[in-house]
């Protein structure tokens, strides 16, 4: 199996894109063809992440660094269907694309400069993320570098991912938009049940996503039997 020097499977980043193009069919069976601005999202996104963080001199101010985590991922979110749209929907082709994205040299060339990664500080390469957005454009290797400085290693990111896809689609699956859905699941709530079922499973194994969702289905049926 192939790995990125991030450590992250193409079987990986090939789950999450089949997972993210699984989701954006629900809310818009030809999203690939909708037009949504999904760079304009990660734009805000990274936005929030400064805020998050901190960045006025001005004032003391204190990191929340889950909140910087969350927003990174909500970002990985929106450059998984920019990099879905960009491969008119092929997921073969959007992981080949990750993937070398990810392979790619540590300098990123922008409006007639180039930025060295490594000397970039969090809020300089949130900044970087969010330039590039609004110039059409996803770097994957920013986002790696901005994760590795917040403590978010591709293998957590992953797992967070995967995690809330799936229990995301399971939800719409077995009747969460018309009201039938039952969230509590003898006592506990599904997302409880969620975190226990991954804690038994190694999220480098590919099936991952398709245990987890497995795990829910059982675990859901024993619920509502």
């Amino acid at each position: 199996m192939s790995h990125t020097p991030a450590g992250l499977t193409a079987a990986q980043a090939a789950t999450m894109l089949t997972l993210q193009d699984r989701l954006n069919s629900i809310i818009n069976p030809d999203w690939v063809n909708g037009g949504a601005r999904f760079l304009r999202a990660a734009f805000v996104e990274s936005a929030e992440a400064l805020e998050h963080h901190g960045w006025k001199w001005w004032k003391k101010q204190t990191i929340d660094l889950p909140q910087v985590q969350m927003e990174l991922i909500d970002i990985l979110h929106f450059y998984l269907s920019h990099t879905l749209v960009s491969a008119a929907g092929s997921a073969p082709d959007a992981t080949l694309m990750l993937v070398a994205d990810l392979a790619s040299p540590e300098a990123i060339a922008l409006d007639g400069h180039t930025y060295r990664l490594p000397d970039l500080d969090v809020p300089q390469l949130l900044e970087l993320i969010g330039g590039l957005a609004v110039c059409g454009r996803a770097s994957y290797k920013t986002l790696e570098h901005t994760m590795a400085r917040c403590e978010l290693t591709w293998q957590d990111a992953f797992t967070q991912y995967v995690s809330k896809n799936v229990l995301n689609l399971f939800r719409q699956e077995n009747g969460y938009k018309t009201g039938t859905y039952v969230k509590i699941w003898q006592g506990e709530e599904d997302n409880v049940v969620l975190a226990r079922l991954m804690s038994a499973l190694d999220p480098a194994r590919p099936d991952f996503a398709d245990a987890l969702h497995a795990g829910l289905q059982q675990a859901y049926a024993e619920a509502t039997r």
